[in-house]
């Protein structure tokens, strides 16, 4: 699942990084993005756990700018070891401040922080965001239990972007949330989106109120009552308000509270972490991959438009060929492979000789004009073509009246267009390849229907003998006239008669039926052969496989097994996730 995930945000950068910042999907996307970038470091902090049962306690103080996060830290810690200044955005990296802990209690951090490093304070530096210090303090404060205490950064001024990803991890890594804001940033837009995100993580909180004058204390609290409602659903946590000082401009702990943080650890359950996680993820599961299954119905709809198109293509093949009375060859080809047969022994042979002598000037003039033009071109191979060119046509047209009229996913249209426009030489000449091919191998199919007649006639002799002397007294009159026109009207160029005579024979002898069922049979293979070899498994395989093939960064490009197989896990255990 943690791989998954880290796809999708990657996918969302890189299609965030081609969007104008004036684009409506813009700021979508950069939300979606903060949210995935949460989701993941909730999973990392669920793999912690779980190889680390005994991981120590994590307090995570987090605020706008200028609430006081690191003035409360030091309170907490009794210490002035957070540093603290009044100018907006003075902390940029997490501090991590071991109480009653030693660094080497906190061994699995490296392991969830992944490519952030642990540096001492002393060496980060404020030009590079992926990194964390981890310090230790030698006083004890009643205020707080055994645990890493961390400072964080803003989340919301102008540079928190930059270094936002080091504040979502030490959040989501956090068992208990210190929310610290001022009188005068607890209504902020900012705080109350943070606050409604991480609400599926399920932390215990407390929110103090910090830089109160006497006189505001008991309308701010009622105010941000309210604004929590608003936004949580969970009970409003304890409030703790911290007076303004003016002279030390340190908040002071009041007494009442010096067990707010310590009662809030017997609400830390790690066992209840899968079920939080799983709970996330359901939540945002249907808005994070909104614009992928947008993806994945936009290729369902190409492939009916390819299915369609296809279909058309079949009807077109039956009537421009294999119904069509002048242009249907097929059949007459295995007749012509039977009057090969018919062929008398011996006698064959000499006709065949004499055929090969009357038929050299013409067989020498085709030779001759063979680069010109084409002789005699199977119109079986000119009605292929011709589908296949007026198919990739219908498709792009139909692409580019899909990129205009759909709103989402539009530039998913648009690239499949120009993919297809690419690679239509391409794909045409590898479409004539393959039906020159299977007209080759159909051939053997051909011969096999004339070889099923000629065996059927064998079982008739008087038939069989009757057309045999029609073979010979054809073949004689085409030397004849031959012989008389100086060679011009060869037997290849007068077969047409011969042909109606066999063909006249066989339907009105008793192999007439016969006939017309291996005709149907041969036919009905053809369509078949056509329909699977060339318009599926070709033509529509490689139709489909379009869309994937582009590499453009506006795609997400996750498929749908991809996403099966990330829901799978995501209902697999009710009460918990199984990690990848």
């Amino acid at each position: 699942m943690l791989e998954f995930i880290q796809l999708l945000k990657q996918r969302y950068q890189s299609v965030l990084a081609t969007l104008d910042s004036k684009n409506p999907l813009y700021f979508d996307y950069q939300q979606r993005v903060e949210q995935l970038l949460y989701g993941e470091a909730f999973i990392r902090k669920g793999q912690l756990i779980e190889s680390l049962p005994q991981f120590p306690l994590q307090i995570a103080v987090i605020g706008p700018t200028q609430a006081g996060k690191s003035s409360v830290v030091n309170q907490l810690l009794n210490t002035d070891q957070a540093g603290v200044s009044p100018l907006a955005g003075y902390t940029v990296h997490p501090h991590g401040f071991c109480h009653g802990l030693t660094p080497n209690d906190c061994n699995g951090l490296q392991q969830y922080f992944g490519r952030f490093q642990c540096l001492p304070e002393a060496a980060l530096n404020r030009n590079r965001y992926d990194c964390y210090s981890l310090n230790t303090t030698s006083i004890r404060s009643n205020l707080l239990p055994d645990c890493v205490i961390w400072d964080t950064p803003d989340f919301d001024s102008i540079d928190a972007a930059d270094y936002r990803e080091g504040v979502i991890r030490t959040i989501a890594l956090a068992d208990i949330i210190v929310l610290v804001v001022s009188k005068e940033k607890y209504a902020d837009q900012s705080v109350w989106e943070v606050m409604q995100t991480i609400a599926p993580f399920k932390q215990p909180t407390l929110i103090c109120l910090n830089k109160l004058s006497p006189d505001s204390e008991a309308l701010l609290v009622q105010s941000l009552q309210q604004k929590w409602q608003q936004h949580r659903h969970d009970a409003l946590p304890p409030i703790v308000p911290l007076a303004f000082q003016r002279q030390s401009a340190a908040p002071i702990w009041p007494t009442n509270a010096n067990q707010a943080l310590i009662k809030l650890v017997k609400q830390v359950d790690p066992k209840k972490q899968p079920q939080n996680q799983q709970q996330l993820l359901k939540h945002y599961w249907p808005l994070w991959l909104e614009p992928v299954f947008a993806e994945h119905h936009a290729e369902q709809v190409w492939q009916t438009m390819v299915d369609q198109c296809l279909k058309q293509a079949v009807k077109q093949y039956q009537r421009d060929y294999l119904d069509h009375p002048h242009h249907y060859e097929t059949f007459q080809n295995a007749l012509l492979n039977l009057l090969k047969l018919l062929e008398i022994p011996g006698f064959a042979n000499l006709i065949s000789k004499t055929r090969r002598v009357m038929t050299w000037p013409v067989r020498k003039l085709v030779a001759l004009g063979k680069d010109k033009y084409q002789i005699n071109q199977s119109q079986e191979l000119t009605v292929l073509f011709q589908i296949g060119e007026h198919l990739l046509i219908q498709l792009a047209d139909q692409l580019l009246e899909k990129a205009e009229t759909e709103a989402v996913p539009a530039s998913w249209w648009k690239e499949t267009a120009i993919n297809l426009r690419t690679k239509k030489p391409l794909l045409l000449q590898n479409y004539q390849q393959a039906v020159a091919s299977y007209h080759d191998h159909f051939q053997q199919d051909v011969d096999a229907a004339a070889h099923r007649l000629y065996y059927k006639l064998q079982q008739q002799p008087a038939t069989l003998n009757s057309l045999r002397a029609t073979r010979v007294t054809t073949d004689l009159a085409a030397m004849l006239l031959a012989i008389q026109t100086g060679g011009i009207g060869v037997h290849d160029l007068v077969l047409t008669p011969m042909m109606l005579t066999i063909t006249s024979l066989l339907a009105e002898s008793a192999m007439g039926s016969y006939m017309q069922r291996v005709e149907a049979e041969l036919k009905q293979h053809q369509l078949n052969t056509v329909k699977a070899s060339l318009f599926e498994i070709y033509l529509r395989d490689r139709l489909y496989q379009l869309p994937q093939q582009s590499q453009a960064p506006q795609r997400f490009n996750i498929s749908q097994q991809q996403c099966q197989t990330a829901e799978h896990q995501l209902k697999e255990k009710k009460h918990g996730l199984r990690l990848l």
